[in-house]
């Protein structure tokens, strides 16, 4: 397929009007073993074997109950949440929920200045919520 100016005008003026109604483009594993493949000047099946090993390796970590840190990107660590009540959102009634460990993860100060940017703040900005109305 040839690229014309006018094709190449037509999708940034897509994108900007797509980046206007808050739609947003999930990378899914896939799309990360390429970023991984091009970045690192690798062949998408080393990328894909040194991503599963990363993922392994952090999973086993906390499955031992251990913290990792990443300088600059974050930190992952488990944590226990008691047993709680709850309210079902559709029908309104109280439910019990169950205890359970659950991963956390705190953003390092670099990872939390690189997405602290005027064009997410736009996008992500949310209205105001108006109070629900009583019935």
């Amino acid at each position: 397929m040839e690229l014309s100016e006018n094709t190449i005008i037509l999708y940034c003026a897509s994108t900007q009007y797509l980046n206007t109604l808050n739609i947003f483009f999930t990378m899914n594993k896939g799309d990360l073993i390429d970023k991984i493949a091009e970045g690192a000047g690798l062949k998408k099946t080393d990328a894909a074997a040194a991503l599963n090993a990363t993922l392994d390796a952090i999973t086993n970590a906390l499955k031992g109950g251990e913290k990792i840190t990443l300088v600059g990107f974050g930190s992952l660590d488990v944590a226990y949440r008691n047993a709680r009540k709850g309210i079902n959102p559709s029908t309104q009634k109280e439910i019990k929920i169950g205890d359970k460990v659950t991963v956390k993860f705190k953003a390092g100060k670099e990872l939390a200045a690189a997405v602290d940017n005027k064009t997410l703040k736009t996008s992500l900005k949310k209205e105001e919520k108006k109070p629900a109305k009583k019935k």
